[in-house]
């Protein structure tokens, strides 16, 4: 079949590879129909997270039809079912799982001691992301192993196309998980770091939970635009602005600022006119440092007293956080891979409803064959490009 597989930084292929295959009964066999590029994934086409191998095949969102099953996923599973897939992978039985934190799962990690080395403990198991994270093949392929299929395989509805549901396999769970964890109460404040796809359902998600305003963060003109058109967003270009993007919030909430800040950029973020944001481009780019967490440093420093920071951008290792501020000013942070299993269905239902429409968001529908091309326009915001779509 043909796989996009990475090869280092900056250099992924679309590659012949080995069929897959049922490895357990609880596997089941997809055909992709539909699967996209996340921002996530271009941490690893940039060389940021650790553990690849070169011929890994890449992707965490997809979504096809059920073509063979495992004797234990055939009870839940028949030939045809359309399914969207969690990235994160749950056993559906752990202590974790009981508690649907599911993106802890115990039990679907089989490199868990990689991890546990590194964090001190093991997340679940994720698609198409590193070896520290179980080294599962990824879903931007014609066709994928399902692991835990009988749990996490979700039928979706037959009235909702592909691209209605598709990113319920994570970036709308995860925009959506952020604005609920970010404890939004009626009326307040919220504003939001990143216009990505992430950002865009982080903001169209607060609304969802009460907010009175809805203040976006980026400096790309269509991301700015989709914020405002699609979430009724204000909008701070930050390469734009005579001040700081803490200044511009203090004069827009008069000097209380932001109850609520999402911070949905992570580890990659273009800081602008702070020398911690050139010292973070320098230090990353001759390797002496991960991350360059420009967007959580300005979350953290322009959160009111008493408010909550939430955090679904990725990180790996980061430095010069502002610690005291974080302290004294009583905020409380809330992180986490997206427990996608718990939001399937009410997410599905709000689509069905026309509360959302996460469709919208979609630039760029590319077949399998162009995705390098797809990776690249999307990193460099070429072609005014938000989400790309591969059609396998």
């Amino acid at each position: 079949m043909k796989a996009l597989c990475w090869h280092g930084k900056g250099d992924v292929r679309v590659d012949n590879v080995p069929d897959p295959k049922i490895e357990d009964p609880r596997d089941a066999i997809i055909k992709v129909t539909a699967t996209a590029i996340c921002g996530s994934d271009l941490h690893l086409f940039d060389g940021y997270m650790p553990a690849m191998k070169s011929g890994d095949i890449l992707g965490h969102e997809f979504m096809g039809e059920v073509v063979e099953t495992g004797a234990t996923a055939a009870g839940k599973l028949k030939k045809g079912d359309r399914v969207v897939i969690p990235f994160t992978m749950a056993c559906g039985t752990c202590f974790f799982c009981e508690k649907t934190l599911y993106s802890c799962c115990d039990n679907s990690n089989p490199n868990k001691k990689m991890a546990e080395e590194v964090m001190g403990h093991s997340p679940s198991g994720l698609f198409g992301y590193t070896h520290m994270m179980g080294g599962f093949s990824g879903g931007q392929a014609e066709y994928v192993r399902v692991p835990f299929a009988d749990f996490g395989a979700f039928k979706v509805p037959d009235n909702l196309s592909d691209e209605m549901v598709l990113f319920l396999t994570d970036i709308l769970p995860t925009g959506y998980m952020a604005a609920e964890q970010a404890d939004i109460e009626p009326g307040d404040t919220v504003a939001v770091w990143g216009c990505g796809p992430v950002g865009q359902f982080s903001i169209q998600s607060a609304w969802l939970f009460g907010a009175g305003r809805v203040i976006a963060i980026d400096h790309v003109p269509e991301r700015l635009e989709m914020a405002r058109r699609l979430g009724r967003a204000e909008t701070i270009d930050f390469m734009k602005e005579e001040g700081s993007v803490q200044d511009r919030l203090q004069e827009m909430t008069n000097g209380r600022g932001p109850d609520r800040c999402i911070d949905a950029v992570g580890a990659e973020a273009h800081g602008w006119g702070s020398t911690s944001a050139v010292v973070d481009s320098i230090k990353t780019n001759v390797g002496l440092a991960t991350d360059r967490p420009t967007a959580l440093r300005q979350a953290i420093i322009a959160c009111r007293k008493g408010g909550t920071v939430s955090v679904p951008g990725v990180y790996a290792y980061v430095d010069q956080m502002p610690m005291m501020a974080f302290i004294n000013k009583s905020l409380v942070m809330k992180t986490g891979q997206t427990h996608v299993h718990r939001y399937l269905k009410p997410l599905t239902e709000r689509i069905e409803k026309g509360e959302l429409d996460p469709s919208a968001i979609i630039t760029h529908r590319l077949p399998l064959a162009d995705a390098p091309t797809g990776y690249k326009n999307f990193r460099d915001k070429e072609d005014g490009c938000i989400k790309v779509v591969l059609k396998p």
